[in-house]
């Protein structure tokens, strides 16, 4: 995203943000994937076609949160203790150059 302050300013109201309309058209489906994911229909694709997303990009944004659904859900079960903000940091230095696949 280029700086901390963009990443809280996405975080805090994504809407808001200096995002581009098929990235904030991105963030509106993640966010219904979290909370409603079995009500998803067609007409939520649309939206995303139109801003130019492919199946290939909708699904790995709904793959990426999922895999965080699930993270999220087994640290606080299993009582793993969170990362710190600067491991978080640091992570995402590292994906934000390699991605999320590590060759």
């Amino acid at each position: 995203m280029g700086s901390e302050e963009k990443v809280r300013e996405v975080v805090a109201d994504f809407e808001q943000s200096e995002l581009s309309a098929a990235e904030k058209a991105l963030f509106r489906f993640v966010d219904k994937v979290n909370s409603n994911s079995p009500n998803i229909t067609e007409a939520d694709m649309k939206p995303l076609y139109s801003e130019g997303w492919d199946d290939e990009q909708i699904y790995y944004a709904i793959t990426v949160c999922a895999l965080f659904n699930f993270y999220n859900r087994w640290i606080d079960a299993s009582g793993v203790h969170a990362l710190s903000d600067e491991a978080h940091r640091v992570g995402g230095k590292r994906t934000a150059l390699n991605g999320y696949v590590r060759k």
